[in-house]
């Protein structure tokens, strides 16, 4: 007989799809950082510690280029800047946690979890204010906050902490496989194909092909530019273009 659904359990099955991609992105995480330098405990630990995906694999090349602390911590911030704004959106609905909760939820922040769970949050709101005027009620005008150790919490763990676990296992799973690989063979190709990947399927307009092109041409021009500060530039420089493409083209 199958066992009832929970909220928990709904968010895993919800986040299975997603690591159809993830457990190859991570075991590259785990060969890149064995390939710059790192032992298999600093990958690891680099892996539980940040969990970042692109951020994670900036750093571990900067770190193998020899960049510094500065620049390494400054790289991995702007490329994850979104996650303020995701914070943003999602906080109205976890203001009723406590700040441990609090601190459990933006540690375990993707992109992934931030969709999912605000697609849910949000249906589970429409339908509170559907019975709240069926009732004739007066239905709130802000989100409605999830309660704490309810079920918006467990289906949030669920969507979350599904690829952090496939996560920390395909970055085992590449340490072990680096380790394995003669250094004269090299895998340097593997960081560059993975961010390629990553950088196609986002290229759907005029205006992110030019924030791309421009992000391309800056990094290549800046390679002398002192502490590897050419990407910090470069970065900078293609957000800047593709803003002000989007506000121009519409």
């Amino acid at each position: 007989m199958r066992r009832p659904s929970t909220p928990f359990w709904d968010g895993v099955r919800v986040s299975l799809p997603v690591l159809l991609g993830l457990v190859p992105f991570g075991m590259v995480a785990g060969i890149t950082a064995v390939d710059a330098g790192f032992s298999p405990i600093q990958a690891m630990g680099l892996s539980v510690v940040v969990f970042a995906g692109a951020a994670q694999l900036a750093a571990i090349d900067l770190v193998g280029e020899g960049g510094t602390f500065a620049v390494i911590v400054l790289t991995a911030a702007v490329i994850n800047v979104r996650h303020i704004m995701y914070s943003a959106s999602i906080a109205p609905y976890l203001r009723r946690l406590s700040l441990a909760r609090k601190a459990l939820v933006a540690y375990l922040l993707t992109d992934q979890a931030y969709a999912f769970s605000v697609e849910r949050y949000r249906e589970t709101e429409a339908e509170r204010r559907e019975d709240a005027e069926a009732t004739g009620s007066t239905a709130a005008t802000t989100p409605i906050p999830i309660t704490p150790g309810g079920d918006g919490v467990a289906y949030y763990l669920g969507v979350a902490l599904t690829p952090w676990v496939a996560w920390q296992i395909a970055t085992v799973a590449g340490v072990v496989l680096g380790q394995g690989v003669p250094d004269e063979w090299g895998l340097s190709f593997a960081l560059p194909l993975v961010f390629i990947a990553l950088l196609v399927p986002t290229l759907d307009g005029l205006p992110a092909v030019l924030a791309a092109a421009v992000s391309g041409a800056v990094v290549l021009a800046g390679g002398a530019i002192p502490f590897n500060l050419g990407i910090v530039v470069a970065a900078v420089a293609g957000v800047t273009v593709g803003a002000v493409a989007e506000g121009v083209l519409g």
